[in-house]
């Protein structure tokens, strides 16, 4: 393992949000919002309104600067958030869950949490200088931001769906060139 458990969910549900702003958007609704919140294992206070929906929409734009930034533009863009967000970090277990870290109370807003734990699973990335496990997607129609939790470092696709659209395109090409 890379990195621990709950960094790496933390970056995937980052790369998720970020991701979700394309077309159709993937967070258009609170039921949505449920589904991610569920799907990604969160916990603490989850209002299911609509403007905790746009408050954590409107994070999709940092997170994605945050996901793709050097070195240097990401450090000062996770100092930044936590500060925004009073990080404290502190060990909790729940949930079936052993120690890990969370860095905002339990009752703060969801993109408030969902900011500060981003900035929190950044801050190991950059301490480990695996920045290149973050990137976009190498679909040349598609700016998607692609996690690489590898051991190979394989990954270059933000979803199948760009991979099979590559790995087809590449198939039609060979059979066009065996044509000739």
């Amino acid at each position: 393992m890379i990195f621990a458990h709950d960094t790496q969910v933390a970056l995937q549900a980052a790369v998720q949000l970020a991701n979700s702003a394309g077309d159709p958007d993937g967070l258009a609704s609170a039921d949505d919002l449920g589904e991610f919140f569920a799907d990604l294992g969160y916990s603490g206070r989850l209002d299911g309104d609509r403007a905790e929906l746009e408050a954590v929409r409107a994070l999709r734009p940092r997170l994605r600067e945050l996901l793709v930034a050097d070195r240097d533009t990401a450090v000062s863009l996770v100092n930044t958030m936590l500060t925004e967000t009073d990080a404290l970090p502190q060990l909790v277990r729940h949930d079936g869950y052993d120690w890990h870290l969370h860095c905002v109370e339990p009752d703060k807003p969801l993109a408030v949490r969902i900011l500060a734990e981003t900035a929190m699973a950044m801050v190991d990335v950059v301490r480990a200088q695996e920045l290149s496990r973050l990137g976009v997607c190498a679909d040349e129609g598609c700016d998607g931001v692609v996690l690489d939790l590898s051991r190979n470092r394989s990954r270059r696709f933000c979803s199948t769906a760009c991979g099979n659209r590559n790995a087809v395109a590449a198939y039609r090409a060979r059979q066009s060139d065996d044509e000739d």
